[in-house]
Parts: C-alpha cells; structure tokens; sequence
C-alpha cells in the first residue's frame, strides 16, 4: 500500500473557504472543492500547499473579521 500511495500522482485542491487539501488525481472531487491545478508526487503538492496556504483561517471569518474591524 505504502508503495502504491508514493507512485500515485495527486492534485492539490481548495473548497470554497480556500482550504487546501489533495485528492487522487483523476478522482472525482467531492462538493464543494475544485482543482487548484497543481499536480505531483504527494509530497510536492503537500509542499505547495504549505507555500501558498499561509491563512488557515476560513475565507468566511477572514470577511467577518475584516468587516468588524472595518466598523471600528
């Protein structure tokens, strides 16, 4: 098994929050998430991910958070 996941080749996706994650490339996604359009080892797209996911926070409490401090 450990072989098989090593050879696979992911694709790096984000749900409509801008959370990333990776699937089996040629999968069907799940709702709500759609292809980035990187694609890799795993580990090449668990390294992208770390370069441009630098928010964790969901996108939605981001926009609050920017609205209260807007009326602030």
């Amino acid at each position: 098994m450990t072989e098989e996941i090593g050879a696979a080749t992911y694709a790096v996706v984000v749900n409509d929050e801008q959370q990333y994650s990776i699937w089996r490339a040629g999968a069907e996604l799940p709702p709500g998430w759609h292809a980035e359009g990187t694609t890799g080892p795993r580990e090449a797209c668990l390294a992208h991910i770390d370069e441009v996911w630098t928010d964790m926070r969901p996108l939605s409490l981001r926009r609050a958070l920017e609205e209260r401090a807007s009326r602030a």
